[in-house]
């Protein structure tokens, strides 16, 4: 668990400047989030959180490992 939440920190940091004019819940990040779980209720998730969920879908990480870390971060953001 520890290092889920490692690696979210670490991609966000990485990431911050390439993520922070893609923000807001745009139809193309939706669909990307949409991407690594289908049924996410992403009208709900705050900026910070949707930044964070596309510094992971950018991150360097195999798709298997993204796709689990969205989906923890998801179930740990509700």
């Amino acid at each position: 668990m520890k290092r889920i939440f490692t690696l979210t920190a670490a991609a966000l940091i990485a990431t911050a400047g390439a993520t922070a004019a893609m923000t807001d819940a745009t139809s193309v990040n939706v669909q990307e989030i949409r991407g690594y779980a289908p049924n996410a209720n992403v009208a709900a998730l705050s900026n910070a959180d949707i930044n964070a969920l596309l510094a992971i879908i950018h991150s360097g990480d195999s798709e298997s490992e993204k796709s689990h870390t969205v989906r923890a971060y998801l179930m740990h953001a509700n």
